[in-house]
């Protein structure tokens, strides 16, 4: 799955993966996180999505990183914010009253553009990607995040054969694999929403259980 995917998806509109609303988990989790109070906070593939709003008015400094320019766009105007944009490095840096978001590629970030990130919260990146392009997504964050950052993980869990992802299923023994050598990892969540999510029965799904994890940092990586 290359780029070009999701700059397609975000120009004709097949957004389906966004969320009008304020994440239900990301308000009632969040907080299991222990972070520093106004500390800074990494949202990746982060859409237009409100969520960053609400991380913003909890006092956190956010930070996002879209590839499409059309969603960043997007995410100004329809919240009545005129950003100042800026080149920094590979990306387009558009920032507005304490929140900034990374026009370009999620590959492309670097150490020094996530310097003193203490949180992350993923909703719709890991599941947004194949198997093969999880585990290097998994590593990347490893390289670039501070060593002491806490996660909020969001992930779907499906019978792959019944649906073509995105998004992707992502099962818990995949979540270890992929985050246990640095973090511990713990399930705060699960439940079959597929009653409240019709479209995805349309789609041929059985069962659609969607799971929280919270990704504690270890003491040494």
């Amino acid at each position: 799955m290359n780029p070009d995917f999701w700059l397609e998806r975000w120009q004709h509109n097949e957004i389906g993966f966004h969320q009008q609303e304020i994440n239900t988990h990301l308000q009632d989790y969040w907080l299991r996180l222990a972070l520093p109070a106004g500390c800074r906070v990494f949202v990746p593939l982060c859409g237009k999505s409100r969520d960053l709003l609400w991380l913003r008015a909890r006092g956190h400094e956010v930070l996002g990183v879209e590839i499409s320019p059309l969603a960043v766009r997007d995410f100004f105007a329809e919240n009545g914010l005129t950003p100042q944009v800026a080149r920094d490095g590979a990306f387009e840096r558009c920032t507005a009253e304490g929140l900034s978001i990374l026009c370009g590629n999620f590959f492309d970030l670097t150490p020094a553009l996530l310097a003193g990130v203490a949180g992350v919260y993923d909703r719709a990146s890991l599941i947004a990607l194949p198997p093969e392009m999880r585990v290097r997504y998994a590593e990347h964050l490893a390289t670039i995040l501070p060593r002491e950052t806490d996660t909020l993980l969001v992930t779907m869990e499906y019978r792959q054969e019944e649906m073509n992802g995105p998004p992707f299923s992502v099962l818990e023994d995949e979540v270890h694999r992929l985050y246990e050598f640095h973090y511990t990892v713990t399930t705060l969540f699960t439940k079959d929403i597929l009653a409240e999510n019709p479209r995805f029965r349309e789609r041929g799904l059985s069962a659609l259980h969607e799971k929280v994890y919270r990704l504690a940092p270890r003491a040494q990586r």
